[in-house]
């Protein structure tokens, strides 16, 4: 704002400014006294002036800053200004919360859809599963076979060691060591044999009955003489030729009742060890179809693929599927973690099934040693034990 002076007071200042500059003449009409009065009087008026000039612009300045009906005035701009700045703040305020709803809206619609997805991993069915209970519900479709065959190979060769009537020890150790003569000559014929003239051609599976590779060479038996090679070999193994049957008198007298207790001790042995060969060799017959993931697998591990095989190949292809498979390493890594949970189960169910099928080899193996011990010391108790005379009984006495 700029300050205008009333001209009279700038002609009054002017005067006195050039009379005090002015230098004073030697022979002056006017007085000091008079010059010390103009000063005096100027001095009283000029403060009266600026004194009525700071309160008017101190007013007027005053005015400016604090009337807020003056749209021009500080106050009233600043106070546009805070009410502008308070309305930003608020709008900004306002979108910060539409925001923030917004983005909780679109997190809880995640978080829905994300637990649905969920849920429907946990409860969907992988292909997977339903391949392994197939291959599981073959596997022990193929035990239970096994078992009725272990049956019925027990009822034959526990006849057959008994000398029973009908089997060729019946009539005699002889007849018993000629029919088992015959039988190899008949299916295991070899090169010596018809050198020496036991048979007349070489068979197809020379001296296949005493050889182990009859039993353990492969998994699954071939019912084209396979399982019959594998059960001459136990036959060869355990008791190639069994003993006369007692018959008559030898079984009535009173030393042909205690050879009667040998032998039965005998047979009972007898029926162990063979019982033994003969689960192993049910576990290899040909008793179940295989699924078509089974095929698959015996393909990739280059077996000669068959539409039946026994309980060992079936073991064997689900164990071997899941150490080296593609498929199911594959699946493996996409099966979201309730799946895996669940492949577990079923491992861990394998796991027990054949820790049981070991706890029972457990149960053949510690039968057998219990019969060698008892056998060995039977020995050594008859050998220590000298015999008992028989008293003589006079009738008459």
């Amino acid at each position: 704002m700029k300050i205008r002076l009333n001209p009279t007071i700038a002609t009054m200042l002017l005067c006195t400014t050039v009379l005090v500059v002015m230098p004073k003449p030697a022979n002056a009409f006017i007085g000091e006294a008079a010059v010390v009065a103009a000063i005096s009087g100027l001095q009283k008026f000029t403060g009266n002036a600026l004194s009525s000039m700071t309160k008017t612009l101190t007013s007027q300045i005053t005015s400016s800053m604090e009337s807020l009906s003056n749209p021009n005035s500080v106050s009233s701009m600043l106070n546009k200004g805070f009410t502008q700045l308070s309305n930003y703040e608020k709008a900004g305020v306002a979108a910060e919360q539409r925001i923030a709803d917004a983005s909780n809206t679109a997190m809880a619609e995640f978080a829905r859809r994300q637990q649905d997805t969920t849920i429907r991993d946990e409860h969907m069915m992988n292909p997977e599963f339903c391949t392994g209970i197939d291959g599981a519900q073959a596997t022990q479709g193929a035990s239970q076979s096994a078992r009725t065959a272990t049956r019925a190979i027990a009822t034959i060769t526990d006849s057959r060691g008994e000398a029973d009537a009908g089997t060729p020890s019946y009539y005699g150790k002889g007849q018993g060591v000629a029919s088992s003569m015959a039988l190899h000559g008949r299916r295991y014929c070899s090169q010596e044999d018809v050198t020496a003239g036991l048979c007349s051609a070489l068979s197809r599976l020379p001296n296949a009955d005493q050889r182990a590779i009859s039993l353990f060479g492969q998994d699954t038996l071939s019912a084209d003489g396979g399982v019959d090679a594998a059960n001459d070999y136990s036959t060869t193994l355990i008791q190639p030729v069994a003993p006369a049957a007692l018959r008559g008198e030898q079984l009535t007298s009173t030393s042909g009742r205690e050879a009667a207790l040998r032998r039965r001790a005998y047979n009972a042995r007898m029926s162990l060890s063979r019982y033994v060969m003969n689960f192993i060799t049910s576990l290899e017959i040909p008793s179940i179809n295989l699924t078509d993931v089974q095929k698959t697998e015996m393909q990739a591990e280059g077996m000669t693929v068959s539409d039946q095989a026994s309980w060992l190949t079936s073991m064997s292809l689900e164990v071997n599927r899941r150490v080296s498979g593609v498929t199911w390493n594959k699946n493996l890594q996409q099966m979201p973690p309730a799946t895996v949970m669940r492949e577990l189960a079923i491992e861990q169910a394998q796991a027990n099934y054949l820790a049981l099928q070991t706890y029972r080899l457990g149960l053949f193996q510690s039968s057998l040693a219990a019969t060698q011990v008892a056998q060995h010391e039977e020995e050594s108790e008859a050998k220590r034990l000298a015999p008992i005379p028989s008293p003589n009984v006079n009738p008459g006495g």
